[in-house]
């Protein structure tokens, strides 16, 4: 399953590749306010699912652009797909962007790939396996103080984010770690703490297709994550926090206070709520 998820990516990196040579050209069509969607990301998710059901057809599919309207919707397996993460620095010809697959058996993530076809970087998890980069083996960073540490964030782009709340969270995180950084392409910024070339990861607002395959990635390569209050059953609660577990142990008394999920009922309510995990499929 790993192998054609593999030869999935690549055949979605082919055409983001292609495609980036006359970024111009393509033709670019807006979801909502700064939320971009161009015929790449489609004819991506094409042959991702193509490939996909080919090998395994009664496998189910959550994607970004179609949700759940391909595959079984009662599938144990079901494939979460982001086709182009980073579509807003794609269509600037600024090369942070990736494809990102992830497979969850019976609600676990099991498969992950992320590939970069900027760089030709693959990066692949399996399920108590470990992660890779290029078949080579990689592991979260080893730094246990956070003002020695290098972060990754994604900042607010939608009408309704509190892009307040974000500011005082930034302004807080600046001061205590050696800096933050925006690449723009979540599920790139979380291979790269399972890669050790960021210490940690932390944002609001992201879907499943955003965080799976990277989550799957940083845990295999010895890290953690979850919510900002450190609960691991974030996937669909619009929150992501990762780092290695010393640096997670700090950054949760920082971020947990802008959860959602920060009082206690709603602890347990989030608790109680990610027991399973339901891929929905909504497409928001």
């Amino acid at each position: 399953m790993l192998n054609t998820a593999v030869k999935a990516a690549r055949a979605a990196g082919a055409i983001i590749n292609r495609a980036a040579l006359d970024v111009e050209a393509v033709r670019v069509s807006q979801k909502q306010v700064n939320d971009f969607v161009t015929e790449v990301d489609q004819a991506s998710e094409r042959i991702i699912i193509e490939t996909l059901l080919t090998a395994y057809p009664d496998h189910g599919i959550l994607a970004e652009e179609s949700g759940s309207t391909h595959g079984n919707p009662n599938a144990s397996h079901v494939w979460i797909i982001d086709p182009l993460d980073g579509t807003t620095n794609f269509i600037h010809g600024f090369p942070v962007y990736c494809v990102s697959i992830a497979l969850a058996i019976d609600g676990k993530l099991d498969q992950a790939v992320v590939y970069d076809p900027t760089r030709n970087d693959l990066f692949t998890a399996t399920r108590g396996r470990g992660a890779f980069l290029n078949d080579r083996r990689i592991r979260v960073s080893k730094r246990v103080r956070l003002n020695e540490c290098l972060l990754s964030t994604g900042f607010p782009f939608r009408p309704e984010d509190d892009f307040n709340k974000y500011l005082r969270l930034m302004g807080e995180m600046m001061q205590r770690t050696a800096g933050l950084r925006r690449p723009g392409a979540a599920a790139l910024d979380l291979a790269y703490v399972a890669a050790g070339w960021s210490d940690g990861f932390f944002e609001l607002g992201l879907q499943p297709w955003d965080m799976a395959a990277g989550a799957l990635l940083v845990t295999e390569a010895g890290g953690l994550v979850g919510n900002f209050t450190g609960e691991s059953n974030f996937l669909e609660q619009r929150e992501c926090m990762a780092a290695n577990s010393r640096i997670y142990a700090q950054l949760v008394p920082l971020l947990s206070g802008y959860s959602k999920f920060g009082s206690a009922d709603a602890k347990r309510e989030a608790s109680e709520a990610g027991k399973t995990l339901s891929l929905s499929g909504k497409n928001d």
